[in-house]
């Protein structure tokens, strides 16, 4: 019995918590409602990750997105995005779409990121791109046909296209449910993403 209680006021607490954790949440502060939303059909909530490679507030955010996705709810879809919202961002966004189209991203992803922001490599066009990957098995010129392919390039069209609807001005930016922005670098970031992916989940099952 007293297992129980000891149980039912840990869990008391634990609630107590996380909703107060909740009301320190302002809107405008911690995160902003978009002004021209994008509906997201199906069941799941979708968060979209805007990021560049040569952002170090990217790079700062990283390691906490990373702890997030390991917890990710279930009922979540995780779509990172690079931004390509100026030539040198574009090259990144399709450095990173070529890595997915040759299967490698998971080994590359942060490997670039700590190339960049920690070994200070210059790796922001096609050319440093391409002998970049050479490091993990992706000839030059395999390399260079995805990064020119139509694929990665209606990619590119996409992220310009939602970056113009949601306004952004800058990375990165957590996108939630294609309604909320969240901007930062650190594990504030997080603990808002959660609170706002449990709010529209909510939402849904309604």
């Amino acid at each position: 019995m007293k297992k129980f209680i000891l149980g039912g006021l840990a869990a008391m607490v634990m609630a107590f918590s996380v909703n107060a954790m909740a009301d320190q949440f302002v809107e405008g502060k911690d995160y902003t409602v978009l002004k021209n939303p994008t509906p997201v059909t199906g069941n799941k909530v979708e968060v979209r990750e805007f990021f560049w490679y040569g952002c170090p507030h990217c790079f700062k955010l990283e390691p906490h997105m990373q702890a997030w996705l390991k917890q990710m709810p279930k009922d979540v879809t995780f779509v990172r995005m690079p931004a390509a919202m100026n030539p040198v961002w574009e090259s990144g966004a399709r450095t990173y779409w070529a890595s997915e189209m040759l299967g490698v991203r998971q080994t590359t992803h942060l490997a670039l990121f700590d190339a960049i922001q920690v070994d200070n490599q210059q790796i922001f066009d096609q050319a440093s791109a391409a002998k970049f990957f050479t490091k993990y098995g992706v000839p030059e010129s395999k390399f260079n046909n995805a990064y020119n392919s139509f694929a990665v390039s209606s990619k590119v069209a996409e992220s310009n296209k939602l970056a113009q609807q949601y306004q952004l001005a800058g990375v990165p930016a957590i996108i939630v449910d294609g309604k909320y922005m969240i901007q930062g670098e650190d594990g504030r970031v997080t603990k808002v993403l959660s609170y706002l992916v449990e709010k529209e989940s909510k939402l849904k099952k309604k």
